[in-house]
């Protein structure tokens, strides 16, 4: 019995695993591609930024729902739904012949991506007792990112010059079905117990998926639509309104999306406001990273996908480490640390991007200590996001966790790219355009700075277990590598 635990817990983290190299995968993979999307199908510069923004506003939008529908309908139906949509949505966007076409491709895309990137948390939350089994499960979970985003980098470039466009759409398809076919050994029950289950607040629901995806699409916007714009300034306050009434909704529902006296945990709120900060920076910096490789030191698609092979090892091997040291170094400390690793990462960038520098001196030293922070970030992250979260709440503290990092991402990208055109002015040359880069790099160092600082203020020193998973690792130590399920009930 025990033995069969271990095999369903091990098919389970497969399953995970494989989800959020997928997720991880996509995101970097279809930027290499825009210009031969651009090319063949023939999109205007106002229409090929919404393959990635669509992307972004499903993405960014559902998750908060994804991550509630994990604890509503179960981790086996969610996974399994989010895989076939995604699956699906890639085979017919390798498939179209028009702009609008791959545009919806997208959007479905995100789709799968909201249900997939919660779930996938939950699941390890919900499998791994507290303690080093779910510290390498998250170890793992951060390191499958981490080598996605890398895959997509390399294998974007490889693909699009080798085959065309359409490949970088494909290459999802077997990746799903092997998913499916984890998903499928993992053993996981096909439904709550009714009595159990929370039910959907639909209200909560769509005020939330509203908020968020006018709040997405007003950042998202904003290369075409200047935030001091009506339109922008009309879609950010329309998404404000929206998300304070969702707020005021849950505080009066006995069946909340997002219980808000969640926000008052503290680990829970250091954890998202971390990751706020975290992702605002990191995605920031690898997109400014791309354009600087490509348009100040002039590298290829393929040769800029292999350069950010360095970050992501860093990132690699700083999962591993915070693994192996969460319980003697804490979640405050790891955290503290890893965002004054990731803050002079990205100050590097900014002292030695200039229009003469090299692979050695202003890319490698900096992606990897950067990289090495961010990846010491990963673990205590989810530690702390799912501490004093009871099991029937875990979806919810996840997909908040999720949001948190979407839309950091995505809120950090715009502002910063105004900031680095700020800068840039009217200039083009490869002296201005590293002028705007190392601009933007500062703001990100400093995000991370702050991030350290909200990290030592409101996390626990310690990683903490709390006595019932204390009694359950107890109960279900098998003594191997992978623990058996804490909770099945998801």
């Amino acid at each position: 019995m025990m033995n069969s635990q271990a095999r369903e817990a091990r098919w389970v983290l497969t399953a995970v695993l494989t989800a959020q190299f997928l997720v991880a995968l996509d995101m970097s993979v279809v930027n290499v591609a825009l210009p031969d999307m651009r090319d063949d199908l023939g999109f205007t510069p106002e229409a090929l930024q919404w393959v990635v923004g669509a992307y972004a506003l499903t993405f960014g939008g559902l998750l908060m729902l994804g991550g509630r529908l994990t604890d509503i309908l179960g981790s086996r139906r969610v996974l399994t739904a989010g895989l076939v949509i995604f699956g699906l949505a890639s085979l017919i966007g390798g498939l179209v012949q028009s702009p609008g076409a791959l545009i919806a491709a997208r959007a479905a895309q995100g789709v799968g991506a909201a249900a997939l990137a919660p779930v996938a948390f939950t699941l390890i939350t919900v499998t791994y007792a507290a303690g080093p089994a779910r510290s390498r499960a998250l170890g793992r979970w951060g390191t499958a990112g981490a080598t996605g985003g890398a895959v997509g980098l390399l294998a974007g470039g490889i693909l699009t010059d080798a085959t065309g466009w359409r490949a970088v759409m494909l290459v999802n398809v077997p990746i799903v079905l092997f998913a499916l076919f984890a998903t499928a050994r993992a053993g996981l029950p096909a439904t709550r117990d009714r009595a159990t289950a929370p039910r959907l607040d639909i209200g909560g629901a769509l005020l939330v998926t509203a908020g968020m995806s006018l709040l997405v699409l007003g950042v998202v916007r904003t290369e075409s639509q200047p935030w001091g714009s009506a339109p922008t300034l009309l879609t950010l306050g329309a998404s404000a309104v929206l998300l304070a009434a969702f707020a005021a909704v849950e505080t009066r529902t006995g069946r909340p999306l997002l219980r808000i006296g969640l926000l008052g945990v503290r680990p829970v709120l250091g954890a998202n406001v971390f990751s706020l900060l975290l992702s605002s920076g990191q995605f920031a910096s690898l997109y400014f990273c791309s354009l600087y490789m490509q348009q100040v030191l002039g590298y290829g698609a393929t040769a800029t996908g292999v350069a950010f092979l360095p970050f992501c090892a860093g990132v690699v091997a700083g999962s591993l480490i915070a693994a192996k040291t969460l319980a003697a170094v804490g979640v405050r400390g790891m955290l503290a640390l890893g965002g004054l690793l990731g803050a002079a990462g990205f100050a590097g960038f900014a002292l030695t991007a200039t229009p003469g520098g090299s692979f050695a001196y202003s890319i490698l030293w900096p992606s990897l200590l950067g990289s090495l922070g961010i990846g010491l970030s990963f673990v205590p992250l989810g530690t702390a996001a799912t501490s004093e979260v009871p099991p029937a709440e875990a979806g919810m503290a996840s997909g908040l966790l999720n949001s948190s990092r979407q839309i950091g991402g995505s809120l950090g990208l715009a502002v910063l790219v105004t900031a680095a055109g700020t800068v840039t002015g009217s200039g083009t040359g490869p002296a201005a355009l590293a002028e705007g880069y190392r601009a933007a790099y500062w703001v990100c160092a400093g995000l991370l700075v702050v991030a350290a600082l909200v990290a030592s203020a409101l996390l626990p020193g310690r990683a903490r277990t709390s006595p019932v998973a204390l009694r359950e690792s107890s109960e279900n130590n098998s003594g191997g590598d992978v623990d058996p399920a804490v909770s099945r009930s998801t």
